[in-house]
């Protein structure tokens, strides 16, 4: 929201009004609060007819500060994001000049009785600030609605992420920003997944409390500044201090609620029947079985909408003239040994039997007359099922459950964005304004912890497309309707790793692009989609009116997806440990360079390439001709499909380079060890057991790297030292053959392992 015309004047529309000074401050036990007066307050006459802003400055978690603007008392009906908090030590001080609060090393500074002004500091470093005018309350006199303001200062230089999945630039600034959920595809600034968190390059992370809509002007209405700005009488936000990208994340997921890991089946290959398709028992198995056929490994086979009668979703009931016998074909399934995915969304459609259940117990979201709110968007009648009444939330589950028993083993929690705000009254009186966003975590964690109930604690996963804060503990997401070209392709990566810079860890997207109509995915583009697909943490086949089954586009489309396929199952006991670890940390798999490489500036406006896990770095190609451009940071890569070397300098440098239909830049850094299993079928297995080592340009001294289980904790270790031309390896917890392969330069030398240990001269 933009409340400015210019630098020196206001819109006309709106009345403006600002702290002028912070007129006093207590502490009241760990909370310091403050009050800050519109106007300077020079004797007693000058503390009538004039309003103020209470600040109310807290501490939940280590370097990370509170900051709550009030302007009126009013009531807040909900629902709010949950934070945690952690009771850390904090150090209030308060005398004639400045109050202060401070939290490990972030302290917030307010002088008194000067010009208003409130900073925050790092080990004497200013981190950022709010000075004079810079908050406000802003009333809108032609529309009546009130609004808080906040801007804090951006240094020369400084850039800003996250924001959740959006599509457009990676960096953020200049952009304005709407955190509001609408399902708008991926070409434009609408976006599924809204997250009021933002991430910058100077060490630091803003997270905006407010579930509703807020808007971001980053360094666009005032280009000095982040501004930030919602409707009604307060604002909540928080800095919290890194002053790495991995602390800033790490912390704010300590804040929101951490990171889960999913099964490590998951992370395997998923195919779909794709949506409008025809599709029955005989063509479901027909698609598996030719995976098989030619040695392509898959772990999960996706039901789309399809599955139930049309005009009745959702009614969650399999449409018996396609599925007869829908719990024999799932056993079918399970016999190859792939599990069972089925396509669901939060909407009932008047025709679905559902409807009327759900109406007469009440439900559904309901209009302010008692009506339930209907229209005919996606399905004709649609009706909301209302997540903020608890016996709606186990009536829903129990239809979830009934498919669980029946063998389905996870949902695609499709939709979650089209949420009412007009004429609508939920169960428990929520703000429509604040459910609208909030609305897909309730629905995403009614299902997740519906598959927690019946498969098990570690074993809940769905396919979510939409998201909030703290959505992040209800994984997977992936990027929603994209088209079939490489535009697409490119923009699904940069709203992928803006995702990722917002507190999320996996994350994937339908490979080759869903909407088909002109742009059926090429068989060029199918294969370049496909090793992005299979290099991301999760990969799954998705299309509207084309099966995206690779026999479909040419023969080379079967050889390139076995290929990568392969290449991710063998690497999974290095994927699934840096997932474990990632998860646990509050950090990502698939990582922007800025995440990994904040030191370098080079890297801090990529967003067509990155880091899977921190060691390995991938550069999909989104061209036909083969042709990449991406870059290095400094120090020596190698290719993992074929061993070339590439030496960057300690400034790092771009490179250019052309590459055949089945290859890519897929490059692991100097100093890494990768633990692998090249005879993987599936992407769960004993990651212990029968793996190779691989060691990339060791330097001198040691390194090491740990590997899971399939719970994500840590079993095994691998140590390497080198000193001069000789490398020792020490193993612990690892068992069956394991092969050492030592890659120096170009030269690989192998060894096995005796007794958990070996030696390797070079």
């Amino acid at each position: 929201m933009k409340f400015t015309n210019g630098y020196w004047l206001n819109r006309e529309e709106y009345d403006i009004n600002s702290p002028q000074e912070t007129f006093d401050a207590h502490q009241d036990g760990k909370v310091l609060k403050a009050f800050a007066p519109y106007k300077r307050i020079h004797s007693r006459g000058d503390e009538l007819n004039i309003g103020a802003t209470t600040l109310t400055l807290t501490s939940p978690v280590e370097n990370v500060i509170g900051v709550k603007l009030e302007h009126f008392d009013s009531n807040d009906h909900g629902p709010k994001f949950k934070i945690n908090n952690t009771d850390p030590d904090v150090d209030i001080n308060v005398d004639d000049k400045v109050a202060s609060l401070q939290s490990g090393d972030l302290k917030v500074e307010l002088p008194l009785r000067t010009a208003f002004d409130m900073k925050f500091t790092a080990n004497g470093k200013v981190v950022t600030e709010s000075e004079t005018k810079a908050q406000a309350t802003i009333w809108n006199h032609d529309t009546k609605v009130n609004y808080m303001r906040e801007q804090l200062n951006m240094d020369i230089d400084e850039k800003i992420y996250g924001l959740g999945e959006r599509f457009a630039n990676f960096v953020k600034n200049g952009q304005t920003i709407y955190t509001w959920n609408q399902d708008a595809g991926t070409g434009s600034e609408q976006t599924y997944k809204n997250i009021p968190f933002y991430m910058s390059s100077n060490g630091y992370g803003v997270f905006v409390d407010e579930p509703q809509r807020v808007s971001f002007e980053v360094a666009s209405e005032n280009v000095d500044r982040v501004q930030f700005s919602t409707e009604g009488q307060s604002l909540q936000y928080y800095v919290i201090y890194g002053p790495t990208p991995k602390e800033v994340l790490h912390r704010y997921t300590e804040l929101t609620g951490a990171i889960k890991l999913p099964p490590e089946w998951s992370f395997g290959l998923w195919l779909t029947t794709s949506f409008t398709t025809d599709y029955s028992e005989e063509t479901v198995l027909k698609f598996i079985d030719g995976m098989q056929e030619r040695h392509i490994p898959l772990d999960v086979f996706h039901f789309d909408c399809f599955w139930q009668k049309g005009f009745e979703w959702c009614n969650l009931a399999w449409d018996k003239d396609e599925f007869p016998d829908p719990e024999g074909l799932i056993k079918k399934i399970h016999d190859r040994g792939v599990k069972v995915c089925v396509w669901l969304n939060p909407y009932v459609a008047q025709k679905s039997p559902l409807f009327k259940e759900a109406k007469d117990q009440g439900y559904l979201v309901k209009r302010q007359n008692g009506d339930v709110w209907q229209w005919d968007l996606w399905q004709a009648g649609n009706g909301f099922v209302d997540f903020t009444n608890p016996d709606a939330v186990k009536w829903y589950q129990s239809k979830l459950k009934a498919l669980l028993d029946m063998g389905v083993d996870c949902f695609k929690t499709d939709f979650g964005e089209r949420i009412p705000v007009d004429d609508v009254k939920f169960f428990d009186g929520s703000n429509p304004q604040q459910e609208h966003n909030y609305y897909t975590l309730q629905y995403n964690r009614a299902v997740f912890e519906t598959i927690q109930q019946e498969k098990g604690e570690d074993e809940a996963v769905v396919f979510a497309r939409s998201a909030t804060a703290g959505s992040q503990s209800y994984p997977v997401h992936w990027g929603g309707d994209n088209l079939s070209n490489y535009r697409s392709m490119r923009d699904t990566l940069r709203g992928g790793l803006s995702f990722l810079l917002s507190g999320f860890g996996f994350w994937s997207h339908d490979i080759g692009g869903f909407e088909d109509g002109p742009d059926t995915p090429t068989a060029d583009l199918y294969k370049r989609w496909t090793q992005f697909g299979l290099l991301s943490s999760h990969s799954r086949y998705h299309g509207s009116d084309v099966y995206r089954v690779p026999w479909n586009f040419d023969d080379e489309a079967v050889e390139n997806t076995r290929k990568y396929v392969n290449l991710k199952l063998s690497l999974m006991p290095y994927l699934y440990t840096e997932a474990a670890h990632g998860a646990a940390y509050g950090n990502p798999l698939m990582r922007a360079m800025f995440l990994e490489f904040g030191q370098d500036p080079n890297v801090y406006d990529i967003a067509t390439q990155y880091m899977f896990g921190p060691n390995i770095l991938v550069a999909p190609i989104f061209n036909d001709k083969g042709d990449a451009h991406f870059y290095l940071p400094g120090g020596k890569w190698t290719s993992i499909l074929d061993g070339k070397v590439y030496d960057a300098p300690e400034t790092g440098e771009w490179v250019n380079e052309n590459f055949d239909e089945l290859d890519l830049p897929v490059l692991v850094r100097e100093n890494s060890i990768i633990v692998r299993n090249e005879k993987a079928e599936h992407a769960q297995y004993d990651y212990t057991k029968d793996v190779d080592i691989h060691l990339y340009q060791i330097d001198e001294g040691q390194v090491e790297t740990s590997v899971v289980d399939n719970r994500g904790k840590d079993v095994a270790k691998v140590q390497a030292k080198r000193k001069g031309n000789e490398v020792s390896v020490k193993t612990t917890g690892l068992s069956g053959d394991i092969t050492v392969y030592v890659h120096d330069g170009t030269n690989v030398v192998k060894a096995t392992l005796d007794n958990g240990q070996a030696k390797v001269s070079l």
